[in-house]
């Protein structure tokens, strides 16, 4: 299997981002629960082995390189993510890797050794989210925690087994994706680190032995593609409610609509298009030159994210109207950000009613 490198990991969040549509926007708050897997990748490991008799004292080191084939991962995540777009997440994961090769210090292969490292990591991770389209986030994070190693190998005269906790580190990149109602789906990367683990147990070293590997920091890359299931569902406002049908010599039908999104939402909801349905039916009933819509948001998060997500409700209404037989050369559309509240209210409030869009006839 290829090796895991920078290139790729670039090449591959670039098509994440050039396919990802903008149908719904991120969500990211409060307790979610996730599940990942991919490939992982071990640096060639430096070590020291030392030798000697059961009971004895250990003889002088000798370098040895551990080449590793590409291995797996699986990877459970759980945390809160908090209204400021930062995460703290609690994170248990596996990997496995083969050990391809034990070269000795003259770079030749030692014949007919065989051997694994497997790895248990308990890790607490602190991530930002970058949102950079409402469907689309950039992840920054690191973690600190706890890593177990279990060192194998297997030989016609050495053989070894022993696990050892130790310090690990990691930094980690994603791009996350909105596909449903509390489901994202991402690509992770991580650089992780693990501070030495020294190993020491009794094996065979042509004969029953005492043996002691010390090896450098183990250095793993890992890609993982995995899925995030939010357990805080979104509140869905009402829309407003269409206007019955005017009497007899009564004046002409309503020439103003409104439609509310969920937080940090552009899609059309079920009531929203009920809505839009009634304006696309009085716009071409009463022959209306032209229909102007403003998106609107509340003021959670920045106003620069603020303005594309009310550009974004601005477009799906015009989309949907368009879909309904309005003339699309009739219609505008603009997004006015959090600068025109309907409820007047401080930073940082998620107020359902000005989570909206307007639509005007003329």
């Amino acid at each position: 299997m290829q090796r895991v490198t920078a290139r790729r990991i670039l090449l591959a969040s670039v098509a994440v981002a050039a396919f990802s549509g903008n149908a719904q926007a991120v969500h990211f708050h409060g307790w979610y629960v996730g599940l990942e897997g991919g490939g992982v990748e071990i640096r060639d490991l430096d070590v020291e082995r030392q030798v000697g008799l059961i009971g004895g004292a250990l003889g002088a080191g000798f370098k040895e390189s551990h080449v590793f084939d590409q291995g797996w991962t699986l990877i459970a995540t759980g945390g809160y993510a908090f209204d400021n777009n930062w995460r703290l997440e609690a994170e248990a994961g596996y990997r496995a890797n083969d050990i391809s090769s034990i070269d000795n210090v003259a770079g030749v292969p030692i014949a007919g050794v065989s051997g694994s490292l497997g790895e248990t990591t308990l890790m607490a991770n602190l991530l930002y989210d970058l949102q950079v389209w409402p469907s689309l986030s950039v992840s920054l994070g690191f973690g600190l925690g706890v890593d177990r190693a279990l060192m194998k190998t297997d030989g016609p005269v050495t053989s070894f087994n022993d696990s050892q906790w130790a310090f690990a580190y990691q930094g980690i990149v994603g791009l996350n994706q909105r596909v449903a109602k509390q489901w994202d789906i991402f690509l992770n990367y991580r650089y992780l680190r693990v501070v030495g683990p020294d190993f020491d147990a009794n094996g065979t070293q042509a004969g029953p032995a005492h043996i002691a590997i010390h090896p450098d920091d183990i250095e793993k890359n890992t890609l993982t593609f995995g899925v995030r299931y939010d357990l805080w569902a979104d509140e869905e406002p009402a829309a407003s409610a269409p206007a019955a049908p005017p009497p007899m010599g009564a004046p002409p039908p309503p020439a103003h609509f409104i439609i509310f999104f969920g937080f940090n939402k552009c899609n059309i909801t079920a009531e929203a298009d009920s809505v839009l349905s009634e304006a696309a039916s009085a716009a071409k009933s009463a022959g209306a030159a032209s229909i102007k819509i403003v998106g609107h948001t509340d003021t959670s998060g920045s106003s620069k994210y603020n303005q594309k997500l009310s550009e974004c409700r601005a477009d799906a209404a015009k989309s949907n109207l368009v879909a309904k037989g309005v003339s699309q050369g009739a219609i505008s559309a603009q997004g006015k950000g959090e600068t025109e509240l309907m409820v007047q209210t401080g930073d940082g409030v998620k107020e359902p009613q000005n989570r909206r869009a307007t639509i005007d006839l003329k």
